[in-house]
Protein backbone atom coordinates (compact mmCIF):
# COMPACT_ATOMS: atom_id res chain seq x y z
CA UNK A 1 0.00 0.00 0.00
CA UNK A 2 1.23 3.48 -0.89
CA UNK A 3 -0.02 7.02 -0.57
CA UNK A 4 -1.10 8.97 -3.63
CA UNK A 5 -2.46 12.53 -3.45
CA UNK A 6 -3.43 12.00 0.18
CA UNK A 7 -5.17 8.67 -0.50
CA UNK A 8 -4.05 5.14 0.12
CA UNK A 9 -3.94 3.17 -3.10
CA UNK A 10 -3.43 -0.55 -3.29
CA UNK A 11 -2.48 -2.35 -6.48
CA UNK A 12 -2.36 -6.08 -7.12
CA UNK A 13 -1.53 -8.27 -10.10
CA UNK A 14 -4.29 -10.78 -9.53
CA UNK A 15 -5.74 -11.91 -12.86
CA UNK A 16 -8.94 -13.24 -11.34
CA UNK A 17 -10.38 -9.87 -10.29
CA UNK A 18 -13.73 -8.59 -11.59
CA UNK A 19 -12.87 -4.90 -11.67
CA UNK A 20 -9.93 -2.81 -12.79
CA UNK A 21 -10.43 -0.07 -10.21
CA UNK A 22 -12.46 0.30 -7.04
CA UNK A 23 -13.03 3.66 -5.32
CA UNK A 24 -14.01 2.49 -1.87
CA UNK A 25 -15.76 4.04 1.10
CA UNK A 26 -16.28 7.60 -0.11
CA UNK A 27 -19.41 9.71 0.23
CA UNK A 28 -20.72 9.50 -3.33
CA UNK A 29 -22.62 12.53 -4.59
CA UNK A 30 -24.18 11.75 -7.97
CA UNK A 31 -27.15 14.00 -8.75
CA UNK A 32 -27.93 12.01 -11.90
CA UNK A 33 -29.07 9.20 -9.60
CA UNK A 34 -30.27 11.35 -6.69
CA UNK A 35 -27.51 9.65 -4.73
CA UNK A 36 -25.74 11.14 -1.71
CA UNK A 37 -24.45 8.35 0.51
CA UNK A 38 -21.41 6.24 1.31
CA UNK A 39 -20.88 3.92 -1.64
CA UNK A 40 -18.20 1.98 -3.50
CA UNK A 41 -17.66 2.62 -7.21
CA UNK A 42 -16.24 -0.15 -9.39
CA UNK A 43 -14.85 0.37 -12.89
CA UNK A 44 -13.94 -2.11 -15.60
CA UNK A 45 -12.75 -1.52 -19.16
CA UNK A 46 -12.96 2.22 -18.63
CA UNK A 47 -16.66 2.18 -17.71
CA UNK A 48 -18.54 2.33 -14.42
CA UNK A 49 -19.56 -1.25 -13.68
CA UNK A 50 -21.24 -1.00 -10.30
CA UNK A 51 -22.10 1.41 -7.49
CA UNK A 52 -22.98 -0.38 -4.25
CA UNK A 53 -22.87 -0.13 -0.48
CA UNK A 54 -20.10 -2.71 -0.24
CA UNK A 55 -17.82 -4.20 -2.90
CA UNK A 56 -15.02 -6.44 -1.72
CA UNK A 57 -11.57 -4.94 -2.17
CA UNK A 58 -10.29 -8.31 -3.36
CA UNK A 59 -12.50 -8.02 -6.45
CA UNK A 60 -10.45 -5.14 -7.88
CA UNK A 61 -6.95 -4.90 -9.31
CA UNK A 62 -6.53 -1.38 -7.91
CA UNK A 63 -8.28 0.02 -4.83
CA UNK A 64 -8.48 3.67 -3.84
CA UNK A 65 -9.39 4.23 -0.19
CA UNK A 66 -11.74 7.23 -0.34
CA UNK A 67 -13.05 7.10 3.21
CA UNK A 68 -13.93 10.54 4.62
CA UNK A 69 -13.76 11.97 1.10
CA UNK A 70 -16.39 13.26 -1.35
CA UNK A 71 -16.68 11.20 -4.53
CA UNK A 72 -18.43 12.66 -7.57
CA UNK A 73 -18.64 12.00 -11.28
CA UNK A 74 -15.73 13.65 -13.05
CA UNK A 75 -16.53 17.35 -13.11
CA UNK A 76 -17.47 19.18 -16.30
CA UNK A 77 -16.28 22.77 -16.71
CA UNK A 78 -18.04 24.37 -19.68
CA UNK A 79 -15.95 27.53 -19.71
CA UNK A 80 -12.16 27.26 -19.80
CA UNK A 81 -9.40 28.59 -22.04
CA UNK A 82 -6.76 25.99 -22.84
CA UNK A 83 -5.38 26.90 -26.28
CA UNK A 84 -2.04 27.44 -24.60
CA UNK A 85 0.49 29.29 -26.75
CA UNK A 86 -2.06 30.69 -29.21
CA UNK A 87 -4.79 32.47 -27.27
CA UNK A 88 -2.92 34.96 -25.05
CA UNK A 89 -5.09 34.21 -22.02
CA UNK A 90 -4.93 30.41 -22.31
CA UNK A 91 -3.26 27.93 -19.96
CA UNK A 92 -2.34 24.22 -20.21
CA UNK A 93 -5.34 21.92 -19.88
CA UNK A 94 -4.13 19.06 -17.71
CA UNK A 95 -2.61 20.89 -14.71
CA UNK A 96 -5.72 23.05 -14.48
CA UNK A 97 -8.49 20.63 -15.39
CA UNK A 98 -8.00 16.89 -14.89
CA UNK A 99 -5.51 17.47 -12.07
CA UNK A 100 -8.24 19.48 -10.32
CA UNK A 101 -11.12 17.00 -10.72
CA UNK A 102 -12.34 18.21 -14.13
CA UNK A 103 -12.34 15.28 -16.53
CA UNK A 104 -14.29 17.12 -19.24
CA UNK A 105 -13.70 20.75 -20.22
CA UNK A 106 -15.19 22.98 -22.88
CA UNK A 107 -12.86 25.58 -24.29
CA UNK A 108 -15.09 28.62 -24.73
CA UNK A 109 -14.05 30.20 -27.99
CA UNK A 110 -10.26 30.30 -27.81
CA UNK A 111 -10.22 29.00 -31.38
CA UNK A 112 -12.01 30.26 -34.48
CA UNK A 113 -12.31 28.65 -37.87
CA UNK A 114 -8.77 29.59 -38.94
CA UNK A 115 -7.11 28.48 -35.71
CA UNK A 116 -9.24 25.46 -34.81
CA UNK A 117 -7.20 22.85 -36.78
CA UNK A 118 -4.21 23.61 -34.55
CA UNK A 119 -6.38 23.46 -31.44
CA UNK A 120 -7.59 20.00 -32.39
CA UNK A 121 -4.11 18.75 -33.28
CA UNK A 122 -2.12 20.24 -30.42
CA UNK A 123 -4.64 20.26 -27.58
CA UNK A 124 -7.68 18.02 -28.02
CA UNK A 125 -5.74 15.08 -29.43
CA UNK A 126 -2.85 15.13 -26.97
CA UNK A 127 -4.05 16.13 -23.48
CA UNK A 128 -5.46 13.76 -20.87
CA UNK A 129 -8.40 16.06 -20.13
CA UNK A 130 -11.38 15.36 -22.39
CA UNK A 131 -11.63 18.68 -24.24
CA UNK A 132 -14.52 19.92 -26.34
CA UNK A 133 -14.84 23.34 -27.95
CA UNK A 134 -17.18 26.20 -28.59
CA UNK A 135 -16.08 27.70 -31.90
CA UNK A 136 -15.56 31.44 -31.85
CA UNK A 137 -17.59 33.18 -34.56
CA UNK A 138 -14.44 35.21 -35.30
CA UNK A 139 -12.14 33.25 -37.59
CA UNK A 140 -9.11 34.34 -35.53
CA UNK A 141 -10.57 33.13 -32.24
CA UNK A 142 -9.19 34.78 -29.13
CA UNK A 143 -5.74 35.31 -30.60
CA UNK A 144 -5.75 39.12 -30.51
CA UNK A 145 -6.78 40.45 -27.11
CA UNK A 146 -4.22 40.79 -24.30
CA UNK A 147 -3.22 43.45 -21.76
CA UNK A 148 -0.60 44.66 -24.24
CA UNK A 149 -2.95 44.59 -27.25
CA UNK A 150 -6.45 45.60 -26.16
CA UNK A 151 -8.16 44.95 -29.50
CA UNK A 152 -10.71 42.15 -29.56
CA UNK A 153 -11.43 39.57 -32.21
CA UNK A 154 -14.64 41.21 -33.49
CA UNK A 155 -13.68 44.86 -33.73
CA UNK A 156 -13.40 44.14 -37.46
CA UNK A 157 -16.79 42.60 -38.25
CA UNK A 158 -15.29 41.01 -41.36
CA UNK A 159 -13.73 38.38 -39.11
CA UNK A 160 -17.20 37.09 -38.18
CA UNK A 161 -17.74 34.45 -40.85
CA UNK A 162 -20.74 32.15 -40.31
CA UNK A 163 -20.17 30.16 -43.50
CA UNK A 164 -16.62 29.28 -42.49
CA UNK A 165 -17.77 28.56 -38.95
CA UNK A 166 -20.39 26.13 -40.25
CA UNK A 167 -17.84 24.42 -42.49
CA UNK A 168 -15.44 24.00 -39.56
CA UNK A 169 -18.14 22.69 -37.24
CA UNK A 170 -19.43 20.18 -39.78
CA UNK A 171 -15.90 18.81 -40.16
CA UNK A 172 -15.43 18.56 -36.38
CA UNK A 173 -18.84 17.64 -34.98
CA UNK A 174 -17.27 15.08 -32.67
CA UNK A 175 -15.60 17.81 -30.61
CA UNK A 176 -17.32 21.15 -31.36
CA UNK A 177 -20.47 21.51 -29.26
CA UNK A 178 -21.55 25.08 -29.95
CA UNK A 179 -20.72 28.61 -31.05
CA UNK A 180 -19.19 31.34 -28.85
CA UNK A 181 -19.33 35.11 -29.10
CA UNK A 182 -17.99 37.81 -26.78
CA UNK A 183 -19.93 41.06 -26.79
CA UNK A 184 -17.94 43.39 -24.53
CA UNK A 185 -17.42 46.67 -26.38
CA UNK A 186 -13.62 46.41 -26.60
CA UNK A 187 -14.12 43.02 -28.29
CA UNK A 188 -17.22 43.49 -30.47
CA UNK A 189 -17.32 47.25 -30.77
CA UNK A 190 -20.55 49.04 -31.52
CA UNK A 191 -21.64 46.50 -34.09
CA UNK A 192 -22.24 43.82 -31.45
CA UNK A 193 -25.80 43.09 -32.60
CA UNK A 194 -24.60 42.55 -36.16
CA UNK A 195 -21.92 40.17 -34.88
CA UNK A 196 -24.49 38.38 -32.70
CA UNK A 197 -26.79 37.94 -35.70
CA UNK A 198 -23.94 36.28 -37.59
CA UNK A 199 -23.22 33.97 -34.65
CA UNK A 200 -26.93 33.19 -34.49
CA UNK A 201 -26.88 32.31 -38.18
CA UNK A 202 -24.02 29.85 -37.67
CA UNK A 203 -25.53 28.22 -34.56
CA UNK A 204 -28.90 27.81 -36.25
CA UNK A 205 -27.33 26.28 -39.36
CA UNK A 206 -25.59 23.55 -37.35
CA UNK A 207 -28.38 23.25 -34.75
CA UNK A 208 -26.04 23.80 -31.80
CA UNK A 209 -26.28 26.15 -28.80
CA UNK A 210 -24.85 29.64 -28.77
CA UNK A 211 -22.87 30.81 -25.74
CA UNK A 212 -22.95 34.58 -25.29
CA UNK A 213 -20.43 36.41 -23.11
CA UNK A 214 -22.32 39.37 -21.63
CA UNK A 215 -21.31 42.54 -19.81
CA UNK A 216 -19.86 45.86 -20.88
CA UNK A 217 -21.47 45.69 -24.31
CA UNK A 218 -22.56 48.65 -26.43
CA UNK A 219 -26.07 47.21 -26.80
CA UNK A 220 -28.24 46.49 -23.79
CA UNK A 221 -28.73 43.02 -22.37
CA UNK A 222 -32.50 43.01 -23.10
CA UNK A 223 -31.68 43.69 -26.76
CA UNK A 224 -29.12 40.86 -26.78
CA UNK A 225 -31.58 38.45 -25.18
CA UNK A 226 -34.01 38.98 -28.02
CA UNK A 227 -31.70 36.98 -30.29
CA UNK A 228 -31.16 34.12 -27.84
CA UNK A 229 -33.10 30.87 -28.13
CA UNK A 230 -33.92 27.92 -25.84
CA UNK A 231 -30.75 25.96 -25.14
CA UNK A 232 -28.46 28.97 -25.61
CA UNK A 233 -26.19 29.95 -22.73
CA UNK A 234 -25.51 33.28 -21.05
CA UNK A 235 -22.08 33.19 -19.47
CA UNK A 236 -20.78 35.69 -16.86
CA UNK A 237 -24.24 35.75 -15.27
CA UNK A 238 -23.05 37.47 -12.07
CA UNK A 239 -20.76 40.03 -13.69
CA UNK A 240 -20.71 43.40 -12.00
CA UNK A 241 -21.01 46.63 -13.94
CA UNK A 242 -22.93 47.77 -16.98
CA UNK A 243 -24.71 45.28 -19.18
CA UNK A 244 -25.40 42.75 -16.43
CA UNK A 245 -28.52 40.97 -15.21
CA UNK A 246 -29.53 43.59 -12.59
CA UNK A 247 -31.06 47.01 -12.95
CA UNK A 248 -29.75 50.08 -11.14
CA UNK A 249 -31.78 49.08 -8.06
CA UNK A 250 -30.14 45.61 -7.93
CA UNK A 251 -33.27 43.88 -9.16
CA UNK A 252 -33.15 41.07 -11.71
CA UNK A 253 -34.22 42.35 -15.09
CA UNK A 254 -37.62 41.07 -16.20
CA UNK A 255 -36.10 40.24 -19.59
CA UNK A 256 -33.63 37.91 -17.87
CA UNK A 257 -36.39 36.06 -16.07
CA UNK A 258 -38.40 35.72 -19.28
CA UNK A 259 -35.33 34.41 -21.11
CA UNK A 260 -34.79 31.75 -18.44
CA UNK A 261 -38.48 30.80 -18.58
CA UNK A 262 -38.21 30.17 -22.32
CA UNK A 263 -35.13 27.99 -21.93
CA UNK A 264 -32.06 30.24 -22.04
CA UNK A 265 -29.49 28.83 -19.62
CA UNK A 266 -27.44 30.74 -17.06
CA UNK A 267 -23.76 29.93 -16.57
CA UNK A 268 -21.33 31.43 -14.07
CA UNK A 269 -18.07 31.86 -16.01
CA UNK A 270 -16.26 33.44 -13.05
CA UNK A 271 -13.19 34.71 -14.89
CA UNK A 272 -10.95 37.62 -13.99
CA UNK A 273 -13.70 40.20 -14.27
CA UNK A 274 -17.01 38.41 -14.38
CA UNK A 275 -18.13 37.44 -10.89
CA UNK A 276 -19.17 39.95 -8.28
CA UNK A 277 -20.27 39.03 -4.77
CA UNK A 278 -22.83 41.82 -4.59
CA UNK A 279 -24.44 40.82 -7.87
CA UNK A 280 -24.47 37.12 -6.97
CA UNK A 281 -25.91 37.81 -3.53
CA UNK A 282 -28.62 40.10 -4.86
CA UNK A 283 -29.57 37.73 -7.68
CA UNK A 284 -29.64 34.54 -5.64
CA UNK A 285 -31.70 36.23 -2.93
CA UNK A 286 -34.18 36.83 -5.74
CA UNK A 287 -33.94 33.11 -6.55
CA UNK A 288 -31.96 33.52 -9.75
CA UNK A 289 -29.47 30.65 -9.63
CA UNK A 290 -27.17 29.40 -12.38
CA UNK A 291 -27.88 26.18 -14.22
CA UNK A 292 -24.15 25.55 -14.59
CA UNK A 293 -21.14 26.64 -12.56
CA UNK A 294 -18.01 27.16 -14.64
CA UNK A 295 -14.66 28.71 -13.83
CA UNK A 296 -13.54 30.60 -16.96
CA UNK A 297 -10.08 29.74 -15.68
CA UNK A 298 -7.25 31.33 -17.67
CA UNK A 299 -3.83 32.90 -17.35
CA UNK A 300 -5.05 36.04 -15.63
CA UNK A 301 -7.06 34.35 -12.85
CA UNK A 302 -5.54 30.91 -12.29
CA UNK A 303 -3.49 32.32 -9.40
CA UNK A 304 -6.56 34.07 -8.01
CA UNK A 305 -9.35 34.79 -7.65
CA UNK A 306 -10.54 31.72 -9.61
CA UNK A 307 -7.79 29.12 -9.04
CA UNK A 308 -9.97 26.24 -10.28
CA UNK A 309 -13.52 24.97 -10.63
CA UNK A 310 -13.53 23.49 -7.12
CA UNK A 311 -12.94 26.96 -5.65
CA UNK A 312 -15.78 28.39 -7.74
CA UNK A 313 -18.07 25.63 -6.47
CA UNK A 314 -17.14 26.50 -2.89
CA UNK A 315 -18.28 30.09 -3.48
CA UNK A 316 -21.74 28.77 -4.26
CA UNK A 317 -21.71 26.67 -1.11
CA UNK A 318 -21.19 29.98 0.66
CA UNK A 319 -24.09 31.54 -1.28
CA UNK A 320 -26.39 28.83 0.07
CA UNK A 321 -26.48 25.91 -2.33
CA UNK A 322 -26.24 22.43 -0.85
CA UNK A 323 -23.28 20.23 -1.79
CA UNK A 324 -25.55 18.10 -3.97
CA UNK A 325 -26.86 21.19 -5.78
CA UNK A 326 -23.36 22.47 -6.42
CA UNK A 327 -22.22 19.11 -7.80
CA UNK A 328 -25.26 18.95 -10.08
CA UNK A 329 -24.22 22.25 -11.64
CA UNK A 330 -20.82 20.81 -12.51
CA UNK A 331 -21.90 17.33 -13.64
CA UNK A 332 -25.40 16.43 -14.79
CA UNK A 333 -26.47 19.98 -15.72
CA UNK A 334 -23.52 20.78 -18.01
CA UNK A 335 -23.84 17.30 -19.52
CA UNK A 336 -27.40 18.24 -20.46
CA UNK A 337 -26.35 21.67 -21.77
CA UNK A 338 -24.19 20.30 -24.57
CA UNK A 339 -24.70 17.09 -26.53
CA UNK A 340 -21.41 15.42 -25.76
CA UNK A 341 -22.64 12.02 -26.92
CA UNK A 342 -20.93 10.21 -24.04
CA UNK A 343 -22.04 8.98 -20.64
CA UNK A 344 -20.35 11.72 -18.69
CA UNK A 345 -21.44 13.68 -15.64
CA UNK A 346 -22.83 10.52 -14.07
CA UNK A 347 -21.76 7.33 -12.28
CA UNK A 348 -24.56 5.20 -13.67
CA UNK A 349 -23.35 1.73 -14.72
CA UNK A 350 -22.18 1.80 -18.30
CA UNK A 351 -21.11 5.45 -18.17
CA UNK A 352 -17.57 6.69 -18.63
CA UNK A 353 -15.34 5.70 -15.73
CA UNK A 354 -14.75 9.31 -14.67
CA UNK A 355 -14.53 10.00 -10.94
CA UNK A 356 -13.40 13.02 -8.94
CA UNK A 357 -12.37 12.74 -5.29
CA UNK A 358 -12.34 15.75 -2.97
CA UNK A 359 -11.68 16.62 0.62
CA UNK A 360 -14.47 18.78 2.04
CA UNK A 361 -12.68 20.97 4.56
CA UNK A 362 -14.33 23.15 7.19
CA UNK A 363 -12.85 26.33 8.60
CA UNK A 364 -12.66 30.02 7.74
CA UNK A 365 -11.64 30.64 4.15
CA UNK A 366 -11.36 33.90 2.22
CA UNK A 367 -13.00 33.87 -1.21
CA UNK A 368 -12.42 36.90 -3.47
CA UNK A 369 -14.53 38.01 -6.41
CA UNK A 370 -13.34 39.63 -9.62
CA UNK A 371 -13.40 43.09 -8.04
CA UNK A 372 -11.23 42.08 -5.10
CA UNK A 373 -14.10 41.98 -2.62
CA UNK A 374 -13.95 39.11 -0.12
CA UNK A 375 -16.32 36.87 1.77
CA UNK A 376 -15.44 34.36 4.46
CA UNK A 377 -16.75 30.92 3.63
CA UNK A 378 -16.66 27.93 5.93
CA UNK A 379 -16.34 25.03 3.51
CA UNK A 380 -14.08 24.38 0.59
CA UNK A 381 -13.51 21.50 -1.80
CA UNK A 382 -9.90 20.39 -2.25
CA UNK A 383 -9.18 18.15 -5.27
CA UNK A 384 -7.48 14.98 -4.11
CA UNK A 385 -7.49 12.60 -7.08
CA UNK A 386 -9.13 12.10 -10.46
CA UNK A 387 -10.03 9.03 -12.45
CA UNK A 388 -10.73 9.32 -16.17
CA UNK A 389 -11.82 6.35 -18.23
CA UNK A 390 -10.91 4.06 -15.35
CA UNK A 391 -7.34 5.38 -15.06
CA UNK A 392 -6.13 7.12 -11.93
CA UNK A 393 -4.61 10.32 -13.29
CA UNK A 394 -0.90 10.59 -12.52
CA UNK A 395 -0.74 7.02 -11.27
CA UNK A 396 1.84 5.90 -13.81
CA UNK A 397 4.56 6.93 -11.35
CA UNK A 398 3.14 4.73 -8.58
CA UNK A 399 4.93 1.39 -8.13
CA UNK A 400 2.76 -1.70 -8.30
CA UNK A 401 2.46 -3.45 -4.95
CA UNK A 402 1.92 -7.18 -5.25
CA UNK A 403 -0.60 -8.56 -2.81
Amino acid sequence: MILFAGLSVTRAQNRDVRYDLLVKGGHVVDPSQNLSAVRDVAIVNGKVARVAEAIQAGEAREVVDARKKIVTPGLIDIHVHVYDGVAPLAIPADPNCIAKGVTTAVDAGSAGAHTFPGFRRHVIQVVDTRVYALLNISVVGQSTLSPDNPWGELLDIRYANPKLAVKTIEANRDVIVGVKIRLTENIAGRHDMQALALAREAADAVKLPLMVHIGGSFSTLPKILELMKPGDVITHTYRAGAGGILDDRMRVLNEVRRAVERGVRLDVGHGAGSFGWKVAEAATKQDLWPGTISSDVHQYNVNGPVFDLATTLAKFLHLGLKLEEVVARATVNPAATFGFGKGIGTLKPGSEGDVAIFALEEGDYEFRDAQGESRIGHRRLIPVATVKGGRLYGSSTIPVVRL
